[in-house]
């Protein structure tokens, strides 16, 4: 098994993966490329957001010259997504690209792929051979009797050969499906046989919440079997999201430090404060400290205390109040009306405790 400390180490616009470096958090624009604006500030929310690289469309070579100006403007490497035109990934590359996407299957000709190879060798990019299960090349269909995983992984295989026989092994791979089974069994094929860092995600996934569900549920297996040197969430929506449940896979499975970690039940009807609301606007609250800790937010009396004493921080509901308890103490009872502002101020002095 490869698994992802025996990986290939690759850099991408100074940013390591594989090889045990930490699991990378990725995401891909979706606005117009084109449009330099609007690509940058969008970028900037994923940055902030926890974003580690980010993956742009270069449908025309408008966009492939966008891509000079937003690499100046960002922090975060930028990575070019291409189909059929081998000579957009040129451009791009030209453009400042730190690492190429590219299916070398809809490429065009071997010497297409030749020459695209030759430039990203030029500018020492990575070059990340994709592959999706709605993309087989129709002899892997007739041979598997349609899309498998078996298929998929032939297919990328293949690629990787072929890049390999122009000279080049700085690669990334990437094998994806919708069904969330046949891609964690695409990559427990694939992983014994490749060598390279794999990024991983379940392609097509859906909306945020069905999309998150499916990706939490694919990636967990994946990643929690080693496998996975970088990650993508993706959904219908505002690539945001795509970080933030990325950020919670990592560290629902151990695989990523940091952040507050909120704990919350599910109420029920001895619950006698307005829970929902409350476990909501903590969860909008904790997001603006930088601290490894753990805050529950509990509703009654019967699980509330024990479980808020397990937690860093904690409020634990009654009628109309809670109580505020700090490192397994119960520090005092608060009003319904002032549980935030009193969760507020120990985040506030945390670091004096």
């Amino acid at each position: 098994m490869a698994y992802r400390d025996d990986t290939k180490v690759i850099d991408i616009g100074g940013v390591r993966i594989g090889g045990g470096n930490p699991i990378r958090i990725q995401s891909m624009t979706n606005t117009r490329t084109e449009d330099i604006e609007a690509t940058v500030a969008q970028i900037f929310r994923l940055e902030e957001a926890g974003c580690e690289i980010v993956r742009s469309t270069v449908p025309t070579m408008e966009a492939a010259e966008a891509l000079k100006e937003i690499k100046r403007r960002i922090h975060i490497p930028l990575v070019a997504d291409i189909h059929f035109d081998h000579r957009l990934a040129i451009a791009a590359i030209e453009n400042g690209a730190d690492k190429i996407r590219i299916n070398p299957g809809n490429i065009g000709s071997r010497d297409n792929v030749e020459a695209v190879v030759k430039a990203a060798k030029v500018r020492g990019i990575p070059v990340r051979v994709g592959v999706n299960s709605g993309s087989l090349e129709r002899a892997l269909l007739e041979k598997y009797g349609g899309v498998t995983a078996e298929g998929i992984v032939e297919s990328a295989l293949d690629k990787v050969s072929m890049i390999e026989e122009c000279g080049y092994d700085n690669i990334v791979v990437s094998i994806k499906s919708s069904d969330v089974l046949m891609c964690v069994k695409a990559h427990e094929i694939l992983a014994p046989k490749c060598a390279y860092p794999l990024h991983v995600g379940i392609t097509e996934s859906g909306t945020v919440r069905s999309g998150s569900i499916k990706s939490a549920v694919g990636l967990g297996i994946i990643l929690n079997e080693g496998i996975g040197d970088t990650i993508r969430v993706s959904l219908t929506g505002d690539p945001v999201e795509e970080i933030v449940a990325a950020k919670g896979i990592l560290k629902a499975l151990g695989l990523r430090k940091g952040g507050i970690d909120v704990v919350s039940c599910p109420t029920c009807g001895r619950t006698q404060i307005d829970l929902i609301y409350l476990a909501s606007e903590v969860e909008k609250l904790v997001a603006g400290y930088d601290l490894d800790i753990k805050v529950a937010c509990m509703g009654c009396v019967v699980n509330g205390p024990g479980e808020a004493k397990e937690a860093d921080l904690g409020i634990a509901g009654g009628k109309g109040e809670g109580l505020l308890i700090r490192k397994g103490e119960i520090i005092r009872k608060v009003p319904e009306d002032e549980l935030l502002d009193a969760l507020r101020y120990e985040l506030d002095h945390w670091g004096e405790y």
